[in-house]
């Protein structure tokens, strides 16, 4: 029996962690239809839901949960590449969530994704949009977020400083490469967003789970504190690291764990998994280090060639997650042991938050208990 994308995407809102029926359209994944509200609140102001073609089907599922459809804003490019945004729709004292994330995918590429950001900002602000808050699940260039010579560019936060200077009055991104992104944006503020619920939800679910057999592994020094949280979550007492030396751009030369995986189940945490040289080298670490199995978390799914190539080749790994903050349907083709969990409930809950000035870390209880 196959199933229909819409059936597909229908089945990751309402397994997921932030999924509220009531508090948000009710969906029915079977069926492959969808209810209305069963509760009706008011917003305080008119708003709006705006798309690029970076992520599109994530918007419309936002969209979907909240009962409302994206603005009808036409974003193209001329013959010659050149961005063209034009809406049809007003947009006069609205409060105006653009989301978009900034990669490439089939239709655009990540420049032309950025670019398309910063005009529908512009083209917001200057349709007399009450406010204008960017919802950017992937921030690209995040990874540029320091200079690794004398003569290197902080790109991160150039990419910041265009989006102030467009006229974002806010901005949330979704694990961002590292908390400093946050302090490039001057005076807008910045939530920072995690995964670590919707992974500490799925793995909860898998039968192999046990918490007394289970250790939370950092491919990095970077990324312990995101390790740790996924470990609070869960209630795991065991955290490793994996200390690597770089000899170039994506490319380990060495890597050793600081901590003992032998005999336990290994869920590697990251904020995203791009070419796969590293996740695959850490996963065959570890397996060869006595861990029982290998079970990947990386929130944003670049998976750039030959990533697709590299995962199905590692028998070492047995399951990449990954969310949908990049359009993955193509990536599924290819790669038979990619999971994708949505981060549709998630946005969604997070616009709810902002039109009703409600407090966003009130999302992030330590706790899995309902929100």
């Amino acid at each position: 029996m196959s199933v229909s994308p819409l059936q597909d995407q229908l089945t990751r809102i309402e397994k997921a962690y932030y999924y509220r029926p009531g508090k948000m359209a009710e969906v029915h994944a079977i069926s492959g239809t969808v209810s209305p509200h069963t509760e009706k609140r008011g917003h305080p102001r008119p708003f709006c839901l705006v798309s690029g073609n970076g992520n599109r089907p994530l918007s419309e599922a936002v969209a979907l949960l909240m009962g409302t459809h994206t603005h009808h804003t036409s974003v193209t490019q001329y013959a010659n590449g050149e961005v063209n945004v034009r809406i049809n729709e007003s947009v006069l004292g609205a409060d105006v969530y653009i989301i978009q994330s900034t990669t490439g995918n089939e239709i655009i590429d990540i420049n032309c994704a950025l670019m398309e950001l910063l005009l529908l900002i512009r083209k917001m602000r200057l349709s007399n949009a009450k406010s204008v808050t960017v919802i950017a699940p992937f921030f690209g260039y995040a990874r540029q977020d320091r200079k690794t010579n004398l003569r290197g560019p902080i790109s991160a936060s150039a990419v910041a400083r265009m989006i102030v200077k467009m006229g974002a009055d806010r901005l949330a991104a979704l694990d961002l490469h590292s908390n400093q992104i946050q302090g490039f944006f001057d005076n807008v503020p910045v939530d920072n967003l995690t995964m670590a619920h919707e992974f500490a939800s799925y793995l909860l679910k898998q039968p192999w789970w046990n918490v007394d057999q289970a250790v939370i592994v950092s491919p990095d020094a970077g990324g312990v504190e995101r390790a740790k949280q996924l470990a609070d979550i869960l209630q795991v007492g065991r955290i490793v690291t994996i200390v690597k030396r770089r000899i170039a751009a994506g490319k380990v030369d060495r890597m050793q764990t600081v901590g003992d995986v032998e005999g336990f189940t290994c869920v590697i945490v990251d904020d995203m998994i791009d070419t796969g040289g590293t996740l695959v080298k850490a996963c065959e670490l570890l397996k060869n280090l006595g861990a029982v199995r290998v079970w990947a978390c990386c929130t944003h799914g670049i998976l750039t060639d030959p990533c697709s190539e590299r995962i199905n080749k590692c028998d070492a790994l047995q399951e990449l997650v990954v969310s949908d903050s990049i359009p993955q349907v193509e990536h599924q083709k290819t790669i038979p042991k990619l999971k994708v969990l949505t981060i549709a409930p998630l946005i969604t809950a997070v616009v709810d938050k902002y039109m009703h000035e409600g407090s966003v870390s009130s999302l992030f209880a330590k706790t899995l208990n309902e929100l």
